[in-house]
């Protein structure tokens, strides 16, 4: 019989085991950038955990949410809310490493969207792309172990990455039937939009794009069967060490209830049916895990209310419809439940 101490250092391993990492390729992106402008960065590192040392080792992976730390801070040190993107914009493909040179190899963009759909666990174990094909050809992104509402600026550089790389691959502008990015922004989209070359829908369902389906049969210019094939074998086995505990059920909720805010209430059942389950196999599984899905749902509510206050230009009745709320004085109410604050005591005079 495993004792006490062996079960609860057991248990611990397990919780550190399941912890979504990256391979940091974008944080070292990040830190460069840092540089180039004279930002110092050590004191930034410890703020979100991190050395000086971890960064400048290649192969050092980090946690994904130590990630989203960096990229949030660097982005106030930068003064370039828009860092994800600006970042995207102007990498050199090349600095993806692995998940860049199997998709270069590949023979047609197809087959490049393909590969990346199956191995971006690799480069970063809670971004999921997802490709599918019917009247047209879309990739999206499904979040894993994190909450999906925490993250802008990696989303961000995944989803205008990706974009772009399919450019650079191609040597076509491609330019998709729709963008769409789940969280909201209030401006700054229109140098979003020039870039993608159509409206960038935030505030949406999902994080995806659409290309025409004709774009799968491109050819790709650096095409290598035999480079490919090699690094098809090295992707697979390790793919295969990188299959982690994906189960998380309060990030899953948590990105479930994310989607159906806006659109109103946000019933348990409607949460069941978007995790592929009953409303009884939900509700157990929460009582299992010592959760309950109202407390889940409003400290959803609340964390996202204040980063929606924090956009002074947002107005607060979209935040209000944002977080499902009838109508202000309801958010307003909920929003002195939670914090003891009205919202205009944690906005500065006027943002109304």
């Amino acid at each position: 019989m495993m004792s006490n101490g062996t079960s609860s250092a057991l248990n611990s391993e397990q919780d550190l085991s399941s912890i979504p990492t990256a391979g940091g390729g974008l944080s070292r992106l990040a830190i460069a950038r840092l540089k180039s402008a004279g930002v110092p960065v050590a004191p930034l590192l410890r703020r979100v955990g991190l050395t000086p040392e971890v960064i400048a080792e290649p192969e050092e992976r980090l946690s994904v949410r130590s990630q989203i730390a960096l990229l949030d801070e660097a982005a106030i040190a930068l003064k370039d809310d828009y860092l994800g993107f600006t970042l995207a914009r102007d990498f050199d493909p090349r600095d993806l490493g692995l998940l860049y040179y199997v998709m270069a190899s590949s023979q047609t963009l197809g087959d490049a969207l393909k590969r990346v759909a199956r191995y971006s666990q690799i480069t970063n174990e809670a971004l999921v792309f997802g490709y599918r094909e019917g009247n047209r050809l879309i990739l999206n992104l499904v979040y894993y172990g994190i909450p999906r509402h925490s993250d802008r600026h990696q989303i961000e550089f995944c989803m205008f990455g990706v974009l772009r790389i399919c450019r650079v691959l191609t040597g076509q502008n491609l330019v998709p039937q729709y963008f769409s990015i789940a969280h909201y922004r209030s401006e700054g989209i229109s140098e979003m939009a020039r870039f993608v070359g159509t409206k960038v829908e935030f505030g949406a369902d999902k994080d995806e794009f659409a290309l025409n389906l004709d774009a799968r049969e491109l050819p790709l210019i650096h095409a290598d069967p035999y480079l490919r094939d090699l690094l098809l074998k090295y992707c697979e086995a390790a793919l295969a060490d990188r299959r982690g505990d994906m189960s998380q059920l309060r990030t899953r909720v948590e990105n479930a209830i994310s989607s159906l805010l806006p659109h109103g209430r946000v019933l348990v059942e409607d949460v069941a049916r978007v995790l592929g389950m009953s409303e009884r196999t939900l509700a157990r599984k929460l009582s299992d895990e010592g959760l309950n899905f109202t407390e889940i749902l409003q400290q959803l509510r609340r964390d996202l209310a204040v980063r929606y206050l924090d956009d002074r230009k947002l107005h607060v009745s979209k935040i209000a419809w944002l977080l499902g709320f009838n109508d202000v004085s309801a958010f307003t109410h909920a929003f002195k439940r939670w914090t003891g604050k009205a919202p205009s005591q944690i906005r500065t005079a006027g943002a109304y």
